[in-house]
């Protein structure tokens, strides 16, 4: 149950429905439940987790900030212990 204290606990939703709203739905309607479920999917597991640009990262894709945080994080570590 959300906290009366925290308005910003649904943040990540809000957003999630606003994107929804202006990217996928564009003022139509699906012709099936079936349709309703594959839209959502592919839009959720196909943009946006991996490739839509998120403000939360630097406005990096979940991919390129994943890709650049192990970069920065492990090549430098595991080169510095083979040559240490």
């Amino acid at each position: 149950m959300a906290e009366k204290e925290n308005p910003y606990q649904n943040a990540h939703a809000e957003s999630l429905w606003s994107r929804l709203k202006a990217e996928l739905l564009e003022d139509s309607c699906f012709e099936s439940l079936q349709d309703a479920h594959d839209e959502l999917f592919n839009y959720i597991e196909g943009y946006y987790n991996i490739r839509r640009l998120h403000s939360a990262l630097g406005y990096l894709s979940p991919i390129n900030f994943e890709k650049q945080y192990y970069q920065a994080n492990f090549t430098h570590n595991s080169q510095s212990q083979v040559s240490g």
